[in-house]
């Protein structure tokens, strides 16, 4: 057998920085997170909070009817930008929903007939501005055949009250 040697190394360290800087470096702070409470504001998974919700549900982006008609199919991205929401959410309702009945290419993608759109809004409606249930969503369907046309309604009147309000406002 052959006796193995050790080898050392050193290394002499210089007594000043090679590179100097000609302005001083940014430092960007970062909180210090100490109680539960901030750390639960910062986090980004888990269910929002009902503020959260309805503040996202006013920025649902839902072209009018004339528009929206106007393509024959939507594919998931385009809807959940729409709703700013996950694919994953669309997909879930589309699940849980006997509503939505999404067409589906031999590749698997799901592409939105305009009708859908309309029907995911009517969820999203009762989901996160009604806060119903997923269980309470459905028995809503299933009790109003004629949903839609409540949500509709709906629609115009907070129109309605918005226009008067404007005009309360200006007298």
């Amino acid at each position: 057998m052959a006796k193995q040697e050790q080898i050392a190394f050193e290394f002499d360290m210089p007594a000043e920085p090679r590179v100097k800087l000609k302005k001083p470096e940014v430092v960007t702070v970062v909180p210090v997170v100490t109680t539960r409470k901030e750390k639960k504001l910062l986090q980004k998974r888990g269910r929002k909070s009902f503020k959260d919700m309805e503040l996202e549900a006013e920025l649902v982006n839902i072209p009018p009817d004339e528009e929206l008609f106007k393509k024959q199919y939507y594919s998931i991205g385009e809807v959940a930008k729409m709703f700013h929401a996950n694919q994953s959410l669309i997909r879930f309702w589309e699940i849980e929903f006997d509503v939505l009945k999404p067409k589906k290419n031999k590749k698997g993608d799901r592409f939105f007939r305009p009708e859908d759109v309309k029907n995911l809004l009517l969820i999203h409606y009762l989901l996160r501005q009604k806060k119903y249930t997923v269980d309470g969503a459905k028995d809503y369907f299933k009790k109003n055949k004629n949903a839609t046309e409540k949500l509709e309604l709906v629609k115009n009147l907070e129109k309605v009250k918005a226009f008067l309000l404007e005009l309360k406002a200006n007298l």
